[in-house]
């Protein structure tokens, strides 16, 4: 189950990645601090034991993202996701619409809050928006009920263009926003 979570979440941020900047075949990295990967597993490891932890992926996983290596430096886990993985998420899973829709949005300028806001709108009635006043992120938006997506969408107008984070709900939480 808990490998579940974090193949879910890797390969979530694959497709992000493939909507931003169009398909490669190409291998990855992908950095997590270890806080992130504790809340994957329910665990309060050290850098040692999650190295451990992370040594003997499923085969479900390495079946479908390949021979996944992971290094850590300072509870910085770096995840070397080869070839096979970026090709394996691009020809064998269901392109993220949502986030697709999201990236080409924000790509276009004079793009407001307000057309962020009716993205969410359209894509499900279920959605929250809050706006926060602490400097970092000017709104948060997301989804309830829906476990394919359980993100926190931050969003913050520099002017000239609207930048976004996407946060799991318990990242988002350490943050303390």
């Amino acid at each position: 189950m808990y490998f579940d979570r974090l193949e879910k979440n890797l390969i979530d941020i694959i497709k992000e990645e493939q909507a931003k900047l169009g398909f490669r075949k190409e291998a990855i990295r992908l950095y997590y601090p270890l806080s992130s990967l504790n809340h994957f597993f329910e665990a309060e490891d050290s850098e040692a034991e999650m190295l451990a932890r992370l040594s003997g992926f499923p085969a479900s996983l390495t079946k479908k993202l390949g021979n996944v290596t992971v290094t850590a430096k300072k509870d910085r886990f770096c995840f070397h996701i080869p070839e096979d993985g970026s090709v394996y998420v691009h020809e064998h899973t269901d392109a993220n619409e949502f986030i697709r829709s999201l990236v080409e949005l924000l790509q276009h300028h004079g793009c407001t809050m307000d057309d962020i806001f009716s993205l969410f709108k359209d894509t499900s009635e279920n959605v929250i928006f809050e706006e926060m006043n602490h400097g970092e992120f000017d709104w948060l938006v997301r989804f309830t009920g829906n476990a394919d997506d359980p993100y926190y969408y931050c969003f913050k107008d520099e002017g000239c263009h609207i930048i976004y984070h996407r946060f799991l709900p318990e990242d988002y939480a350490d943050f303390e926003f």
